[in-house]
């Protein structure tokens, strides 16, 4: 079965939303860290023991937020939001980006899926996200049938 999507762009606030949601749950250790650091306070009592710990995670925060933002100022990192159409197949997603232009993503290039209620958002790597609001599809079956794609290939639970 072949899905033909809508032209669709991603709108850059939502990238930047959905790659630090990704990083915060890829990298929740950091917070065990942040909180290890606040523990010597027990042994050499200091406020400023919270003090550097608080302004080490606002700063590695900060690290992700400028990535993701600095992405979609990027000249590298304008094709993620142009305006794209998607021909999905159980073999691979071809990204159009017009008739003539495209390129194919493999499934296994693809290190995680989410469904989430409104959309699908794959995961090629930190900073490379594919997201499919439900309204690119035509039918219920349409995204039915890439769920079903997605759990086959075991990217999504």
């Amino acid at each position: 079965m072949l899905i033909r999507t809508r032209k669709y762009q991603l709108p850059t606030n939502t990238y930047i939303k959905l790659g630090m949601v990704n990083v915060l749950k890829e990298q929740w250790w950091v917070f065990l860290i942040y909180l290890a650091i606040n523990a010597g306070a027990l042994i050499w009592p200091s406020w400023w023991w919270f003090i550097g710990s608080t302004i080490a995670l606002v700063l590695y925060l900060l690290f992700w937020l400028i990535q993701f933002a600095g992405l979609t100022q990027h000249e590298q990192g304008k094709m993620l939001f142009e305006k794209l159409s998607y021909e999905i197949t159980s073999q691979q997603i071809l990204v159009k980006i017009s008739t003539k232009q495209g390129m194919p993503i493999k499934w296994d290039m693809l290190k995680k899926a989410e469904k989430k209620k409104d959309s699908f958002v794959l995961f090629v790597n930190k900073a490379q996200i594919i997201h499919w609001p439900f309204k690119l599809f035509k039918s219920e079956g349409e995204i039915k049938f890439i769920e079903a794609i997605l759990k086959r290939k075991n990217l999504i639970k």
